[in-house]
């Protein structure tokens, strides 16, 4: 068969194809939040679509005083007071990218971040969002937050299936940051063993993997040993195989609203390990839709996706 086709062109598209966190992101770029409020509340309890708003809002926010004016204007909006915790945990991340090293967040840049939080959670009992950002600034503190186990379990208790929580609590264990490969490992296995079927969570084996294969290439180069197997030695096929068999054999067909990320995660695994079949499938179920992660650490991501789309899908 010859090569796929150079029509293909991947789409990045930040918010997934949420076309009302995009008219959001619009409006916060011209100094406006009197839309955040409808935007979330017509969110309502789908906890993983909120999450994935609420993130990103907060990504859109922590360069700009939106957080603040809103928060100020309504006090008592518990959808205010979560938005201003998780865009001042983006602001210290921010930081801790900009300095090239987590410590340059001073401790008191921190606790100020993790009190806001907290407000949060007590705000607003019900909603995820708030352990989430919770878990996500334990990260900057050195060892890790001695609180950390508790707001996981707080987090289950309020989404226990929450994409964005997992793969938080899962960098938390990694080697990079508070944990080791071992660690994070067990992690993503519990996590896919106590879900049910069709549950995208069985991606966090490949997010693992990368994770892996992230910190061994700046730790030891990419002349590492084994690192040229990493993505399809007899683990990772299994593991592949298994998410494959786990999610999409099992899939119901409804979108949710970071799918896209976690079918963009999954296909370059097969892509990498040489499970055309599938990559081919997944190709045609994306349309084009793409995430700037993983295909990243490869080089340029629309080149690096096109790549693959040559290599595993025949031309008509």
């Amino acid at each position: 068969m010859t090569p796929g086709s150079k029509r293909f062109t991947p789409e990045f598209d930040a918010t997934l194809g949420d076309r009302d966190l995009a008219k959001a992101r619009e409006d916060i770029a011209i100094g406006r939040w009197q839309g955040l409020p409808e935007l979330l509340r017509s969110t309502g309890r789908d906890w993983d679509r909120r999450t994935h708003r609420m993130r990103l809002l907060a990504q859109y926010t922590a360069g700009t005083t939106i957080a603040e004016e809103w928060n100020t204007a309504r006090p008592g909006d518990p959808d205010a007071l979560v938005l201003r915790a998780d865009t001042e945990v983006l602001r210290c991340f921010n930081l801790a990218v900009a300095a090239g090293d987590p410590g340059a967040v001073g401790r008191h840049r921190l606790d100020m971040a993790l009190r806001t939080c907290l407000h949060a959670a007590d705000a607003h009992p019900r909603d995820p969002m708030p352990l989430v950002s919770l878990l996500t600034i334990a990260r900057l503190y050195p060892h890790g937050h001695q609180q950390f186990e508790h707001w996981w379990k707080e987090l289950k208790s309020r989404h226990q299936d929450n994409r964005e929580a997992h793969n938080q609590a899962l960098r938390h264990l990694s080697a990079r940051w508070h944990g080791s490969h071992g660690t994070m490992y067990d992690f993503a296995r519990d996590a896919v063993a106590s879900t049910a079927l069709g549950s995208p969570l069985a991606v966090l084996l490949q997010v693992a993997r990368l994770e892996e294969y992230r910190y061994r290439l700046e730790h030891e180069g990419d002349m590492a040993l084994f690192l040229r197997r990493h993505w399809s030695d007899d683990v990772a096929l299994a593991d592949t195989r298994r998410t494959w068999d786990f999610w999409v054999v099992n899939w119901d067909g409804i979108y949710r609203a970071q799918d896209v990320a976690d079918f963009n995660y999954l296909l370059h695994a097969t892509c990498v390990g040489g499970l055309y079949s599938e990559a081919a499938f997944l190709f045609k179920l994306l349309a084009g839709q793409a995430t700037v992660v993983p295909w990243s650490y490869f080089g340029d991501p629309a080149t690096v996706i096109t790549k693959w789309h040559r290599t595993v899908v025949p031309s008509t």
